[in-house]
């Protein structure tokens, strides 16, 4: 349950259920903004002909409020047509890791804005472009902690010996991720 920051009462949670060339993520949020985005685990990668499975909201999809239709336009453009990502709004977020000042959020932040479709960096070069050089580990944990996987691109943060490294969503799934877009980046620049 997410406290809305005027009076601490409690917001009204929707719950939608987009069905992905990855499998089924659930999306949660309210008026204010996403809660979360669940990514499934798994144990198989999905081959050419399964990847170009269309996005469709599969349940929840009656009264979306606002940012969870933003959500899901977005994952829906990002799994299928990433040419259409840079027109869309990035929804917002109402989650409280990302409401409070901290390290954490600034890295958060710093990859959504810094992190461009089809680049990747390592923990060190995040910690610098958040602001601490010295704070590697730290990336780290704001990267295991990150509640908006996918908008919030964690699956781009890898080790410095161009090594993945783990992943919450699993690192068949990370592999995966970080494979689609550079394929589309590939596609976009022809």
């Amino acid at each position: 349950q997410v406290n809305s920051k005027q009076g601490g009462s409690p917001c009204k949670e929707k719950r939608v259920v987009l069905l992905s060339p990855v499998g089924k993520i659930e999306i949660s949020g309210c008026e204010t903004g996403l809660h979360e985005i669940k990514l499934p685990k798994m144990s198989v990668l999905p081959s050419g002909a399964e990847s170009s499975v269309a996005c469709e909201v599969c349940e929840g999809a009656e009264e979306m409020p606002e940012p969870l239709q933003q959500c899901t336009a977005w994952l829906r453009a990002y799994f299928c047509e990433p040419a259409a990502m840079a027109t869309l709004p990035v929804p917002a977020f109402h989650h409280p890791l990302l409401q409070r000042d901290s390290f954490t959020r600034q890295v958060l932040w710093t990859l959504l804005n810094d992190v461009k479709f089809g680049e990747a960096v390592s923990y060190k070069q995040l910690a610098d472009l958040a602001g601490n050089s010295r704070a590697a580990r730290a990336v780290g944990g704001a990267m295991r902690s990150n509640p908006i996987p996918i908008i919030i691109p964690c699956h781009r943060v890898i080790r410095s010996s161009g090594d993945t490294g783990s992943y919450g969503g699993g690192h068949l799934l990370k592999e995966w991720l970080l494979s689609h877009e550079k394929l589309q980046k590939e596609k976009l620049a022809r």
